[in-house]
């Protein structure tokens, strides 16, 4: 079940909000938990058991690190009890499968003879969201122990904050001392509840007018076979998932922030018109910020951050990259991405260092977006070869073939480039979701409606709506 689902809009979202008001205040925390185990399991019911298992653990290990009167060693081993527990789940359906295939390269690689990966790793089914809900669940007792956050009120509260349906499979990832007063008490009003089925509509229509069609246009050109690729082409569809990408991420944070006004909750911001930026730096404060300050705070800056020398600041950078990569997807792609995204954020310090003179904002952007480009290939690409390929064909170096003129034909169209065009506008020249909703407060009920309506429309016929965090 995803948001943008008949089932969803229609069937669950209905009931869930319908229980949740039926309930006394002081049993809502108790509701959502039900209901967001519902929502989580209809994907695989033993999931929930594993979700409710981190949750105990770091419930538990909270609870040690909190007490009054704890020895500092006996909180240390909490919290290392915590993080061992969640990043070894996390290891293990994600990337067993990835390390023991990466292991029989490696050996062949060296002339050695590798075993098999044994037969139950092929059995392994990454659950939905466990990268969210796993750094959300894990920073709870990172934050308790450095005294930023205090300890929850009661179990409920606390599996309520796991498991939140609006944010538990897509994000933004939620820090437990964000919500924590909200978790305790929150205000319903009419007033709110309008504001975030508004936000929720327009997330929703990002996600079924802009991004699914940008993702037709980039399957087109990521899976047309060798030699069937223009270097037009090639760029339309990179540029076609570029837009998607930000509109899917985007649209599930704008749909996620709505259902949490909805239930009385206000998250922090995930997006802000990343495509502007001027730099990796600059891009990286914009795109996904729940997850760049994650990144930040619980792995940059424990590792030395920049105070440690201009060296450790680098490696540090190319570090958090690395992983920040490899977080994303169990392939040397999404590694490979992560290292480059880390090697520009390094050069753009050393050119700031050497040089007094910023670059011009416009030939910034130009140059930020084309880097971005260039190294989406990696993020999008089943493969490594196939990443190669798709960038020989953006750049000229390989030659197409006579099959490159169909592909050209069904992109090249009125309606695909219109598309194109007008997604490039919203991204360029549109403010970010809350502040283009603010612009129009007056009249943003019916805008919203009147998207939602539409996009109703489009999804009944639309043979295409991939969910993207499945990877995740």
């Amino acid at each position: 079940m995803v948001f943008s689902s008949h089932i969803f809009l229609f069937g669950f979202l209905p009931i869930a909000l319908l229980l949740y008001y039926l309930t006394p205040p002081r049993g809502r925390s108790i509701t959502l938990t039900l209901l967001s185990y519902v929502f989580y399991g209809w994907w695989n019911p033993w999931f929930v058991l594993l979700m409710l298992g981190s949750t105990l653990v770091d419930y538990c290990c909270g609870g040690i690190i909190a007490k009054e009167g704890q020895t500092r060693r006996r909180q240390k081993v909490a919290l290392w009890t915590s993080i061992t527990i969640n990043l070894l789940c996390l290891g293990f359906f994600k990337y067993a499968i990835f390390v023991a295939g990466s292991i029989g390269v490696v050996a062949g690689w060296l002339g050695l003879e590798s075993a098999a990966a044994p037969d139950f790793l092929s059995q392994i089914i990454l659950p939905v969201g466990i990268s969210f809900y796993t750094f959300q669940s894990m920073s709870y007792s990172i934050d308790l122990y450095r005294g930023d956050a205090r300890p929850a009120r009661n179990f409920p509260d606390f599996a309520c904050y796991v498991s939140m349906f609006p944010q538990l499979v897509a994000g933004p990832i939620v820090r437990y001392a964000s919500i924590a007063e909200q978790l305790r008490s929150r205000p319903h009003t009419a007033g709110g509840f309008a504001a975030g089925l508004t936000r929720f509509n327009y997330g929703f229509a990002k996600k079924i007018l802009l991004a699914n069609p940008m993702g037709q246009i980039a399957d087109l050109c990521f899976e047309a076979g060798g030699g069937s690729l223009a270097a037009a082409a090639a760029w339309i569809g990179i540029i076609a998932y570029a837009l998607q990408i930000y509109f899917d991420f985007s649209a599930y944070s704008d749909m996620a922030l709505g259902l949490g006004r909805m239930l009385g909750f206000r998250f922090l911001e995930n997006f802000d018109s990343p495509y502007k930026s001027t730099s990796f730096t600059e891009f990286w404060r914009r795109w996904h910020i729940s997850l760049s300050s994650f990144l930040r705070d619980y792995l940059y800056i424990p590792l030395g951050g920049n105070r440690k020398g201009v060296l450790r600041t680098y490696v540090n950078l190319l570090t958090v990259m690395t992983i920040g990569g490899i977080w994303h997807g169990a392939s040397w792609t999404f590694l490979i991405w992560g290292v480059l995204h880390g090697v520009i954020l390094v050069v753009e310090r050393i050119a700031r260092s050497v040089s007094p003179v910023s670059m011009p904002r416009l030939i910034g952007r130009f140059l930020t977006l084309f880097l971005l480009l260039v190294t989406w290939v990696f993020f999008r690409a089943e493969s490594f070869d196939i990443a190669v390929n798709y960038l020989k064909a953006m750049f000229g170096v390989a030659e197409a073939a006579g099959t490159s003129a169909l592909l050209n034909e069904l992109l090249f169209r009125p309606l695909v480039l219109g598309q194109l065009i007008t997604c490039l506008a919203v991204a360029f020249l549109l403010p970010n979701s809350s502040e283009f909703l603010g612009r129009f407060a007056h009249w943003k009920m019916a805008l919203g409606i009147g998207l939602l309506v539409v996009s109703v429309r489009v999804m009944a016929v639309q043979g295409f709506n991939p969910f993207l965090y499945f990877q995740f």
